[in-house]
């Protein structure tokens, strides 16, 4: 990683990214764990310069913990994620691990009774819940938060099987925020994103690809909504109809002001485990900068990464750069 290991020695990085993030800065590595950044070294102490660019924290903001290997993941630069949809025995289990990437989580997808994701093979057990009445939706809620759940996930999926009742729907988001919870969808086929937006859902928990939205909407959403991106999922690198419509609608989406995270999904296919580099393409393709990439990806509440040899600028060798990141401690 170009970083010294050794007890109480210091990475000293000139590490602006465009004056955005830390500037010229201190890290303490203390046996392989890092220190909060400082701006420089105590005075006296020994430290070393080494060229690289320190981040913050990258964060992916849609994976499925039970269906990957997490350990690799942070390896591979992830120093956060968030799952949306898993069982709560293996959330619990990976959330204690220091070899994964910190987590928050969902808890289960809460789900119409025979609904999206109940019909499918990957769904591990435990990994939803069937919402059938108002009065479970409240329990339902309930029992994520209890165990400790950062927001809740709803299915929302026309076309798959049964859908969750309007009134369903409700009662979960205005439940969910009276326990200070965000709310995630997974908003898939006619009228799901409209029902969405109708009831106040915070996130989305993919940018909208069955269909161009209207300015009307878009402009909405991005008032009241952040999009988790997952434009990768859409052919895994080949040029698919979805990953246009994906691609043109968080295009409008950001253009209007709208929020972005950077989220892949991963579990859902053939995905690179750590930074996704056709992921973070994607996201240049829909209009945003390496900077505003950056801005969806990084959480400066998760353990820092560093750059060896410094991120390069350049939006052609930006995502490959970043790809390189490895999470400090």
């Amino acid at each position: 990683m170009g970083s010294p290991h050794s007890p109480d020695e210091w990475l000293l990085a000139d590490s602006a990214w465009w004056g955005r993030w830390f500037g010229r800065c201190a890290v303490r590595v203390r046996d392989g764990v890092a220190s909060e950044p400082v701006p420089e070294a105590p005075a006296g102490v020994p430290a070393r310069a080494v060229e690289g660019t320190l981040l913050p924290g990258l964060r992916d903001a849609h994976v499925h913990c039970g269906l990957v290997d997490l350990r690799t993941v942070r390896a591979r630069g992830i120093s956060a994620a968030d799952d949306l949809g898993g069982p709560a025995d293996v959330l619990a289990r990976l959330r204690d691990d220091p070899a994964a990437p910190r987590l928050r989580f969902a808890g289960a997808f809460l789900t119409a009774p025979g609904g999206y994701p109940s019909d499918r093979g990957w769904a591990l057990p435990g990994s939803f819940r069937e919402v059938g009445t108002a009065a479970d939706a409240r329990v339902a809620v309930r029992e994520q938060q209890r165990i400790g759940a950062s927001f809740i996930k709803i299915a929302l999926h026309s076309g798959a099987g049964p859908l969750l009742a309007e009134s369903v729907v409700d009662t979960v988001v205005t439940t969910a925020h009276d326990a200070g919870l965000p709310v995630v969808a997974h908003a898939e086929g006619e009228g799901t994103f409209g029902m969405a937006l109708r009831h106040g859902v915070d996130r989305l928990a993919h940018t909208p690809w069955t269909e161009q939205l209207p300015d009307r909407a878009l402009a909405d959403a991005a008032e009241r909504m952040v999009w988790i991106s997952t434009l990768d999922i859409h052919g895994h690198g080949a040029d698919t109809e979805a990953r246009r419509t994906a691609i043109a609608n968080l295009r409008a989406f950001a253009g209007y002001g709208g929020t972005v995270r950077y989220g892949t999904d991963l579990g859902n296919g053939p995905l690179p485990l750590g930074v996704n580099t056709r992921e973070v393409a994607a996201l240049l393709s829909a209009g945003l900068s390496p900077d505003e990439v950056l801005a969806s990806m990084t959480d400066r509440e998760a353990p820092p990464c560093w750059v060896a040899g410094g991120l390069e600028q350049d939006p052609d060798r930006f995502p490959d750069s970043l790809s390189t990141a490895r999470v400090l401690g």
